[in-house]
């Protein structure tokens, strides 16, 4: 091609405007445009309608049965416990891997990450414990009734109760009740693990044994679970639990994975503010290894006696 010599000033001219610029209109209208990760809303909406309804028709059918199991004697109460989220989870479309092996033994204090009311459903599934959760759970409608249902131990922020609570804790230990704790004292956006509090493992001494779980939700849609889907799972600040369950169960191909570490006696550390700080760092170790989509292995605690 030939080049075409034009005038000095007509090269400085400037060029002619379009006479209408180009506006490109999203053909998904409203607020599903800005939802990246659901090509098909209305679809993601029939499927989160579906799951809430089996999610709801199975509680109304597990907590009759339930209620019955935790008057008689024995362990059934907390089998059906497990056996009520491991479905639970299944119907919600919530995937759940596990690496290691649950303990078996009595009197198990387990202490865990937290981001969500997810880790709730995905830890009752796989350990055979009730959990320690503070006071406000027990009075939200339905999932209160369930907690309750569960033999979860509620503690409050007040310092008159914090004796209380505290003998109770003990005696569900001393009578052989594994529990599920979560030092962290709060929920967090999931990218992270907070600081356990020592405060929080002042009962580890009437436990045979101590053992630090990390959880991470590292599949969405089937792939690896990114740092932009992260905030997908978790829950905190003033988030509306209606609102986020809606979100999740609009979601295919989610799973959470459970690094179920070496329990240890708590005997062997000097002092609980020692045990939390071995805790809190193993369980950090496995959570960063599991959001980087790495291999993980079950850890030993370090710092003992």
């Amino acid at each position: 091609m030939e080049a075409v010599a034009r005038a000095p000033e007509e090269a400085l001219k400037p060029r002619r405007r379009r006479a209408s610029p180009l506006n490109f209109q999203p053909w998904i209208p409203g607020a599903a445009w800005a939802d990246v990760m659901e090509p098909r809303p209305v679809g993601g909406r029939l499927r989160a309608v579906r799951r809430i309804i089996l999610a709801a028709l199975w509680t109304l059918v597990a907590c009759p049965v339930q209620l019955v199991l935790i008057r008689l004697p024995g362990r059934a109460s907390v089998a059906f416990a497990r056996f009520f989220l491991a479905v639970l989870c299944r119907l919600i479309g919530l995937r759940v891997q596990v690496v290691g092996t649950p303990s078996r033994g009595a009197s198990v204090l387990h202490v865990s990450n937290h981001s969500s009311w997810l880790d709730i459903l995905v830890l009752g599934s796989v350990i055979e414990a009730s959990f320690v959760s503070k006071a406000e759970v027990g009075q939200w409608p339905v999932v209160g009734l369930v907690a309750r249902l569960g033999r979860t131990v509620f503690v409050s922020r007040k310092r008159t109760d914090t004796g209380k609570e505290a003998e109770e804790i003990q005696k569900r230990l001393a009578a052989g009740d594994s529990l599920i704790l979560f030092p962290e004292g709060t929920s967090s956006d999931g990218t992270r693990v907070l600081p356990f509090r020592s405060s929080f493992l002042a009962v580890a001494r009437d436990a045979k044994q101590v053992r630090p779980v990390s959880l991470v939700y590292d599949r969405l849609g089937g792939l690896p679970a990114c740092r932009r889907d992260r905030p997908l799972f978790a829950w905190y600040g003033d988030m509306d639990l209606a609102t986020h369950f809606w979100r999740v169960a609009r979601r295919s191909g989610a799973r959470a994975t459970v690094l179920l570490h070496e329990p240890a006696d708590p005997a062997a550390f000097p002092d609980r503010k020692a045990l939390a700080s071995a805790a809190g760092e193993v369980v950090a170790e496995g959570a960063a290894l599991l959001r980087q989509n790495r291999p993980a292995e079950p850890l030993r605690l370090r710092g003992s006696a």
